[in-house]
């Protein structure tokens, strides 16, 4: 089994995943539990910040050491209890700062933690690598008392490494698996954040998102994800892709969990000057009114997202009649016409950003990196190929190298294409046309199956135009698909974060589909 490595060693070739038989897990007490629910046995005294630690690591043992074998903890905190203990301290003498204090939360391994773990974006090259100062949002989940608990697996360098990647897998952790079926993915590049999550193995996590990596990792994992508004939450300090996408953001079993955690992610900050002052308050990220969906014009976006998969379709079609149930007024359908015209222009724009943005990353490591630029990197994985690259290569990476500075006009051009195309004549003209309040369609299908051999299956879903645009996109699950679960997508234009928190929390209260998963060894095909 890959098991996390401690921090500085080195780790032998991933051995390929042979799924376990479907393992019944030990009894939890804290199983689904929420952030509220943690609060309240803290405040009676059931429980310390201590002890849920203590629950929380024993259940990361029992089922991605052991049992079904999950791998989706690279390492925990060596410091953890400490700080729980810290912060059981300051309960007693002050109070508790707030509704994080002392619950434990994971973080993804591209998400910096100045501390005794890496940030390594899954890579060897990093293993034992930690930046100079948390990143921003590591900072402000611990002023908020939160319990850093650990470093999740993900696809690594968040999937923008292969072509024929599989997502979950990285060279410190190897495969990650899905826990309703051990064989399929957890999808990508925030899996492990998203499979951790599911299982119950913290509170919540944080993923980060370019295209995809929290929305499609949460819908393949039953679960709550939220991509928010470029600029609600900083960058500084995330390994990064492309600074035009990029964005932290959070991954729980509730809505009203993950409300809770962007409220303490969200926040302008002088570090990155990609973010402003949101025209609400964080606090209102909080605020969840179900009634809100009462009278809300929600658009069905159908074209290129309905028609790939007959039973999501089914699914997805009694979502909407439940939210018809609630009071939304459905205008069917409300399409992206430009939808199709993002996905060259994108590639581009990642391509260029990545180069320029990896570089400066890099070189802000200083001398504890043994990589400084993407070409030492590049060549690097060609001297650990064994280790590094035992199922798919570099392509990206050496096709991002090949691209000029971002002053070239080739990138100009592609950035003002994408901002066209997903923004005025993409999401904020489907918006205006239908004067809607959001737009809603299937987050994407269920998990396929993994494979090291060719790659990820199963290319589609409705990440790429808010994710281009830079918009708000929250996934809330809307039901299964024989034992698989699928996801309901909202999302609006910038800022829009309250209003689809509201509609997500008003839809989950409603229709209760979120359940844990049984850990089985491949789908139940029986089932509905």
């Amino acid at each position: 089994m890959a098991a996390a490595l401690p921090v500085g060693a080195p780790a032998a070739q991933a051995a390929p995943p042979e799924p376990p038989p479907s393992a019944t897990p030990p009894t939890f007490d804290l199983e689904e539990a929420t952030i509220d629910a943690l609060q309240e046995k803290m405040a009676s005294g059931a429980e310390t910040a201590r002890s849920l630690a203590e629950k929380y690591l024993a259940r990361i043992e029992a089922l991605d050491r052991k049992g079904p074998a999950l791998r989706s903890v690279l390492e925990v905190n060596p410091d953890a209890l400490a700080i729980a203990e810290s912060l059981d301290a300051e309960r007693r003498e002050k109070g508790p700062r707030g509704p994080l204090h002392g619950v434990p939360i994971l973080v993804k391994d591209n998400v910096g933690t100045a501390d005794r773990m890496s940030t390594a974006a899954g890579s060897l090259a990093l293993a034992g690598v930690a930046p100079r100062e948390d990143s921003s949002v590591v900072r402000r989940l611990r002023a908020a008392g939160a319990v850093i608990l650990g470093k999740t697996n993900l696809s690594e360098w968040a999937n923008f490494r292969s072509t024929h990647s599989s997502s979950g897998w990285s060279g410190r952790g190897g495969q990650c698996r899905n826990p309703y079926a051990l064989d399929r993915n957890p999808s990508g590049s925030s899996s492990g954040s998203g499979a951790a999550t599911a299982a119950n193995l913290a509170a919540a996590a944080v993923g980060t998102e370019t295209d995809g990596s929290i929305v499609s990792p949460s819908t393949s994992c039953g679960i709550v994800g939220v991509k928010p508004t470029l600029g609600l939450v900083s960058r500084a300090g995330i390994v990064p892709i492309a600074h035009s996408q990029d964005t932290a953001g959070p991954m729980a079993r509730t809505v009203r969990d993950a409300a809770i955690l962007l409220a303490a992610m969200a926040g302008a900050d002088p570090a990155d000057p990609g973010t402003r002052t949101a025209p609400f308050r964080a606090e209102a990220l909080g605020a969840l009114d179900p009634s809100a969906i009462r009278g809300a014009r929600l658009g069905v976006v159908r074209k290129s997202i309905f028609g790939n998969n007959p039973a999501t379709d089914r699914v997805a079609e009694s979502a909407l009649s439940a939210l018809a149930d609630l009071g939304a007024v459905l205008v069917d359908p409300a399409d992206i016409e430009t939808a199709g015209d993002l996905g060259r222009t994108e590639l581009d724009v990642l391509l260029y950003e990545f180069k320029a943005d990896l570089n400066a990353y890099l070189a802000s490591l200083g001398p504890a990196s043994p990589v400084r630029t993407l070409a030492e990197l590049i060549a690097w994985n060609e001297r650990h190929r064994a280790r590094e690259m035992p199922y798919f290569g570099q392509e990206i990476f050496e096709r991002a190298e090949a691209k000029g500075p971002l002053t070239e006009q080739a990138y100009r051009d592609a950035l003002a294409a994408d901002l066209a195309n997903a923004r005025t004549k993409g999401i904020d003209a489907a918006l205006a046309e239908h004067r809607l309040d959001a737009l809603v369609c299937p987050t994407g299908g269920p998990a396929w199956m993994t494979d090291l051999v060719d790659g990820d299956g199963n290319g589609w879903g409705s990440s790429t135009v808010p994710a281009v645009a830079g918009y708000p996109h929250v996934t809330v699950p809307m039901g299964f698909v024989f034992g698989l679960p699928v996801g309901l997508s909202f999302f609006a234009g910038a800022w829009s974060e309250p209003r689809l928190l509201s509609y997500a929390y008003a839809f989950e209260q409603a229709t209760c589909h979120r359940r844990p998963p049984r850990y089985l060894a491949t789908a139940d095909l029986a089932a509905s």
